[in-house]
């Protein structure tokens, strides 16, 4: 999923995967960081964390652990070469019930939900009127006749408005709808190992499950978990969407398996970057839009020629006139690319911005991806991006960087 927690995740960046450092005139009292710290919102796994050495560090409200022991780089490739478990109940977990679920939810978003077969999600996007994203989710359609929503941690308080305050204006028509917050922990084991360590604790057999459907199980002798096959990370995953009180103990038998490492925000920033997977508030927000972003693919046909989601007139003009500004990955050598930098053409006339970037772990070159102008956004284009007030070369590149590896049955 395009995912993460907006904004704040751009403090967290480390320079070539070491902990963020503060300067001389940033340091603050350990009164400050204890209050600060006191005022974050704690996972279910906090404790594991710290007792496992988890560098902890605010990240949309939340404490959660930036990197492990081993470090960003070899949390990075382990997952890429095994298998790693991430802890992600920072997210919003939600629930819809109702006869008018589909029709509640297609009056948010733009995917096509009335279309998913029971135990199938979908990626989409939560659009404003003005054609912007407001957030992006994943919406499943479950076996147990409701809709199982995940939403960014940092849009939580935004999006919960949003969907309370559509619900009461079709609840004051009529409509039967109703919305419940979950408040189970959330793990997402991710890796080419995966299927194996997973299928030891299931009867439910995972070469049945396929890239983005779910189902309800009892996982390693914890019951009532929601495994639904996806991840932030390109590699073959599962999210694990797990009653609170039994969260640790779920951890603890995952991390039990030799091959499973804890990881952290950094690994997965880097990551899902390889993926050319979005980050909100970065490479995606509410100027956004999804023609401009290159996530047309996320609206469904019938929507597109019903026009009845928010911003619809103006997404689909731009489709038709095509967009100004198109995002695209960038790779160079050099100095990281960093989100913010200026992207010029070779004459040096600025034609864009980067809004994500690091230093590939698995590929040994800069990253990126950054919004250009269209004239400029063709894979193979020349570009430069200033780094330190030098320009570098930078080279347009169909994304995913890294080939995903998702699973579908046969």
């Amino acid at each position: 999923m395009l995912r993460a927690g907006c904004r704040a995740a751009l403090s967290l960046r480390p320079p070539q995967g070491s902990a963020p450092r503060r300067g001389a005139g940033e340091q603050r009292s350990g009164a400050a960081e204890a209050a600060a710290g006191e005022s974050l919102k704690r996972t279910p796994l906090d404790a594991l964390h710290r007792s496992r050495g988890g560098r902890m560090v605010p990240f949309a409200g939340w404490s959660l652990p930036l990197h492990y022991g081993q470090g960003h780089l070899q949390s990075h490739l382990h997952t890429r070469r095994r298998c790693s478990l991430f802890d992600v109940s920072h997210m919003l977990q939600a629930r819809v019930y109702g006869r008018d679920r589909i029709r509640f939810m297609e009056s948010l978003v733009v995917g096509d939900i009335a279309e998913l077969k029971p135990g199938q999600g979908t990626l989409t996007l939560l659009t404003n009127e003005r054609g912007g994203i407001v957030d992006d989710l994943i919406i499943t359609n479950t076996l147990e006749e409701h809709l199982y929503v995940v939403s960014n941690a940092g849009c939580a308080d935004k999006d919960l408005a949003i969907m309370r305050g559509r619900a009461a204006e079709l609840q004051a028509t009529g409509g039967d709808i109703h919305l419940e917050v979950l408040d189970n922990a959330l793990l997402a084991l991710q890796g080419p190992s995966m299927a194996r360590v997973l299928q030891a604790g299931l009867s439910d057999d995972l070469g049945k499950l396929s890239f983005m459907n779910s189902i309800t199980t009892t996982v390693f002798g914890v019951p009532s978990c929601r495994v639904t096959r996806c991840g932030y990370t390109g590699e073959d995953g599962v999210e694990i969407s797990v009653p609170t009180g039994r969260a640790v103990e779920l951890a603890e038998q995952l991390l039990g398996v030799p091959e499973v490492w804890p990881a952290g925000l950094a690994a997965r920033d880097s990551l899902r970057l390889e993926a050319g997977l979005c980050l909100y508030g970065n490479d995606i927000d509410e100027t956004t839009t999804p023609a401009e972003a290159g996530l047309m693919w996320t609206l469904g046909k019938r929507r597109r020629a019903a026009m009845d989601f928010p911003g619809a007139a103006i997404i689909m003009a731009q489709v038709k006139e095509k967009p100004k500004r198109k995002r695209v990955g960038l790779t160079s050598v050099g100095p990281p690319i960093r989100p913010h930098m200026a992207i010029l053409d070779p004459e040096g006339t600025p034609v864009g911005t980067v809004t994500s970037g690091c230093p590939s772990p698995s590929l040994g070159k800069n990253i990126a991806m950054g919004y250009v102008e269209a004239a400029h956004s063709r894979a193979g284009t020349t570009l430069t991006v200033e780094v330190r007030k030098k320009q570098h070369l930078a080279l347009v590149t169909k994304m995913p960087f890294v080939p995903t590896q998702y699973y579908m049955a046969k």
